[in-house]
């Protein structure tokens, strides 16, 4: 069974799977091109940061920025050996219900090109492909998604 609970990002668990997810982002993307958010920046006051975990073992995580008029989902990161197995789809509803629970009326994120599957996740719930937002500009290696949770 997977739960997904609030957490700390410093826990060493939810580090290492942070480290794994900035060094993929790494590998693919130029400095300039990696938008993820430093450790500490998850633990801000307009931070909620999520793991899941099987048992006493997390194996992903996501969190959801609150800003002005949207929240902005960050970080989403599945140990590539736990892949497959429902646990980016926990997550993301998780990350849904906190931003109803705030009274967010969509959900925004920046994503890499060449992540196909996670374009697939994130269409499956819902999101669509829109322009930039915030303080992102175009990029070719940048694809930006929102979903409205106005019902």
């Amino acid at each position: 069974m997977i739960f997904v609970d609030r957490d700390d990002p410093r826990d060493p668990q939810a580090t290492a799977l942070l480290r794994q997810s900035h060094a993929l982002m790494q590998s693919l993307y130029s400095a300039d091109d990696c938008h993820f958010l430093p450790i500490d920046a998850l633990c801000a006051p307009d931070v909620a940061f999520f793991t899941a975990r099987r048992g006493d073992i997390k194996v992903g995580c996501g969190a959801l920025a609150r800003r002005d008029g949207y929240g902005e989902v960050k970080s989403m990161f599945v140990d590539p050996a736990a892949r497959g197995q429902g646990i980016a789809d926990a997550i993301l509803r998780a990350l849904e219900d906190e931003a109803r629970g705030l009274g967010l009326p969509c959900l925004r994120l920046e994503t890499g090109h060449v992540l196909r599957p996670a374009h697939r996740l994130y269409q499956r719930h819902g999101f669509a492909f829109c322009g930039p937002f915030g303080t992102y500009s175009a990029a070719p290696v940048s694809l930006f998604m929102e979903k409205s949770l106005c019902a």
